[in-house]
């Protein structure tokens, strides 16, 4: 075969692949649903601004905390803080239904910002799921933050 017959060749394949059917391309794509995050007001809980948050997929809910610095440092502040030993607690619950669980454990900060995972569930479509996080240390008491989110599938 000379080279413009191989051209040739390759240019009727060419055209009989674009000439193909789109519909039956389309028809085998898989519909993915939207994630939606929705996060509560910051507060301050032993020093640090913490808030909880919520990743909504159809009915699939997965919460999670965050704790982070506060602000800027004082003046004359040593650079970087000295890591803090924290307890973490994260719940959350259907309102007015049952507990979506709840999970407690520690976690060291210093300067990076930290994400706390802990209850990934489904809930009911239609309902508000009430999440709680809060952090302690050992020499301030919890203070929680909490997120009310809908599940709309």
């Amino acid at each position: 075969m000379n080279r413009l017959a191989r051209i040739a060749a390759s240019a009727a394949g060419a055209a009989a692949l674009l000439a193909a059917p789109v519909p039956a391309l389309a028809a085998t794509q898989a519909v993915t649903a939207t994630t939606v995050t929705t996060c509560g007001w910051s507060g301050l809980q032993a020093g640090l601004s913490t808030k909880v948050c919520a990743d909504v997929t159809g009915d699939s809910v997965v919460l999670y905390g965050q704790i982070g610095l506060a602000g800027p440092p004082s003046p004359g502040t040593p650079w970087p803080p000295a890591p803090q030993d924290l307890l973490t607690r994260l719940s959350a619950d259907v309102a007015g239904g049952g507990s979506l669980g709840a999970v407690s454990g520690r976690t060291v900060f210093q300067v990076s910002t930290v994400r706390v995972d802990g209850i990934a569930t489904t809930a009911p479509c239609g309902s508000t799921v009430h999440a709680s996080f809060s952090v302690e240390s050992a020499w301030r008491g919890p203070s929680p933050v909490t997120v009310d989110v809908p599940v709309v599938c």
